[in-house]
């Protein structure tokens, strides 16, 4: 049995990590339609048949791409997270602020007084307090 389960997924793309992201959604979705309404329960299905299909399918190459746009939309939305707890972690010691012209953010240590801040990126230079 497990010999023809093997061989019926070869050549199948398989679980990835929107597979995952839907798998999840769609007991999330699931759970929340038992309690507010009928249309949640049909959209867990629909993710769910949906994953399926992206697990059994054959082109690897569509189901790559797909994965790829995923993980950039979610490397977008947790690297802003990671951003905000590192300077939450860091405003003892530095401050943070924006370049007037390219809305770079730049780090400048606490406590130097008043000082010429040179943005690294398209080379402005503005003066803050630090």
């Amino acid at each position: 049995m497990k010999e023809r389960l093997r061989q019926f997924m070869m050549g199948r793309y398989g679980m990835d990590h929107y597979g995952r992201f839907l798998y999840i959604a769609s007991i999330v979705c699931l759970i929340l339609g038992m309690f507010l309404s009928p249309l949640l329960t049909l959209l867990a299905f629909a993710l769910l048949i949906y994953q399926y299909f992206r697990m059994f399918s054959r082109n690897f190459y569509k189901r790559g791409q797909e994965n790829n746009a995923y993980l950039a939309i979610r490397h977008r939305i947790t690297g802003w997270f990671r951003t905000k707890k590192q300077q939450v972690a860091q405003r003892k010691t530095h401050r943070f602020y924006k370049c007037p012209s390219c809305k770079q953010t730049l780090r400048v240590p606490k406590g130097k007084g008043k000082i010429s801040i040179t943005c690294s990126k398209c080379h402005t230079q503005f003066v803050r307090k630090s």
